[in-house]
């Protein structure tokens, strides 16, 4: 009964007072970020480097020790790293870090804030999760399961990894409402927003049009290592990984995460469909919040035809910041600017995320990394199979280095496909088992617009996350791999 009333759980009593570990973070985070830093700074700068990418490396690491040990708010980590790139000469202008608070997907994180803020004053939010607990969610198991199935199918007819996320975390949130999940506390909470955004990441994996990486990695398999794949044979490729992938660390995350003694499921389902029908029918509000919904559900969903059907393009943030505007204006719209519930700690912390990836990508020093990664492994003496899993477990964990899954695709599938013909090998099979990987972007907040969308709930930690991705992205990597020497046969591409 203290349960109910408080809205705590004993499962989530060790993240009230933190564990030795994390103590030893917090307390250690400071001092290794600086002695990293200087040391990164100061040494000799290594043959193939340019100065600035190594003061680049020099920020880039302190700030991710910073982080992940969160000693301080991870939003005065960034702060840091804005003010010190252009003060070392990391970056040549200083708008390369202090203009990133203008990067569009600040806009589109300020927008994805107002668009939540009214679904959930409307009350729209509320019935639609309501709805989906009655119905599909009579336990915790089947409603993560529910989540995971949609954020699939919205792969398929919404072709951007962010859009996805901003439809998604509104509804995460309005269920967690109801759940009674406490952010920081619940781990329903925790493993409902890790999912989430790793649903997002694998589901995109599947199909080639579900972001733009995709379908340049298929550009180059094409051109330059001869291949012939299209929207059904990446399909066929990768769907099958994709979705065993997420269906084992579907059931991890349930290990990780124990919710099992969270809530008693079976006495509030009674509740939760009194409290829909006390709804009644659908208000004004409501309706309104609906139409703006839809219409930005359908702009992005049909992104790619905008240009033949009325001459020009609506992107993602374009239309992010239309939504905001329709519930923002004056008795047409929903809501004040009081009531929009934006975040700006998040779009500071954003901001200095993209500015210190950024300056890496820009001065060249994550391409520097993994050349270095590549040939120190020596992967011109090794065996066909040894060269195939270790591409692919590069590829997997290269956004511990790039920001960017273009940078990424752009960098490694060319120069796989030239290591591929080589050393003899498939170019075509080597290149899109490293490309399906490309969206396993999942490891830290700053790895991707999505993590830092869903890690905006406040409902994991960095260290959370962590854990969780390395699970997930060793287990991804391990599928793909087998993949290609069974699965690729089947379907004819190895």
């Amino acid at each position: 009964m203290s349960q109910e009333k408080t809205g705590k759980v004993s499962g989530d009593s060790p993240e009230k007072k933190p564990g030795q570990v994390e103590r030893l973070m917090k307390k250690w985070g400071i001092p290794l970020a600086i002695a990293v830093f200087l040391f990164l700074l100061l040494m000799p700068t290594p043959e193939g480097l340019e100065l600035a990418a190594q003061r680049s490396l020099a920020v880039f690491t302190a700030a991710l020790i910073l982080w992940v040990t969160t000693p301080i708010p991870i939003y005065l980590t960034s702060m840091l790293a804005i003010l010190l790139l252009p003060l070392i000469g990391a970056v040549k202008d200083q708008k390369d870090a202090f203009g990133m608070l203008g990067n569009d997907v600040i806009w589109l994180m300020v927008s994805a804030f107002v668009l939540t803020s009214a679904i959930v004053k409307s009350q729209l939010g509320r019935r639609f999760a309501l709805w989906m607990i009655t119905k599909f969610g009579k336990t915790p198991k089947m409603t993560l399961f529910t989540l995971i199935v949609i954020n699939f199918v919205l792969a398929f007819f919404v072709p951007s990894t962010t859009a996805r996320a901003t439809l998604m975390v509104p509804i995460c949130l309005i269920l967690l409402e109801v759940y009674k999940a406490i952010p920081g506390e619940s781990n329903l909470g925790r493993v409902m927003m890790l999912q989430g955004l790793q649903a997002d990441a694998l589901a995109t994996s599947g199909v080639m049009t579900a972001t733009a990486g995709n379908i340049i990695a298929v550009g180059f398999i094409n051109s330059q290592a001869g291949g012939n794949i299209g929207y059904m044979q990446w399909l066929l490729a990768s769907m099958p990984t994709a979705i065993i992938t997420m269906i084992i660390v579907f059931f991890l995350g349930l290990k990780i995460f124990s919710i099992k003694d969270e809530f008693n499921f079976e006495k509030a389902i009674g509740t939760l469909e009194e409290e829909l029908r006390k709804l009644g029918s659908f208000s004004l509000a409501e309706k309104k919040a609906m139409v703006i919904f839809l219409l930005t559900v359908v702009l992005w969903a049909t992104g790619d035809y905008h240009k033949h059907w009325v001459g020009y393009e609506i992107s993602t943030e374009q239309t992010a910041v239309l939504a905001a505007l329709l519930c923002l204006l004056p008795k047409l719209g929903l809501l004040t600017w009081k009531e929009a519930n934006i975040k700006w700690d998040l779009m500071i912390f954003a901001a200095g995320a993209y500015a210190v990836g950024g300056a890496l990508d820009k001065s060249k020093g994550a391409e520097w990394l993994i050349t270095q990664l590549v040939n120190g492994l020596g992967l011109q003496n090794m065996s066909h199979f040894w060269v195939y899993v270790i591409v692919v477990f590069i590829s997997m964990y290269s956004h511990l280095i790039f920001t960017s899954k273009t940078v990424r695709v752009t960098i490694l599938i060319p120069a796989f496909i030239t290591l591929a013909k080589t050393l003899g090998m498939n170019p075509v099979a080597l290149a899109l088992a490293s490309a399906m990987t490309m969206t396993y972007t999942i490891t830290l907040p700053p790895h991707s617009k999505v993590n830092t969308l869903y890690f905006g709930t406040g409902y994991f930690s960095v260290l959370d996350q962590v854990k969780y991705a390395v699970v997930t992205c060793f287990v991804g990597a391990v599928i793909i791999s087998l993949a290609i020497f069974t699965w690729f046969k089947i379907i004819g591409i190895a």
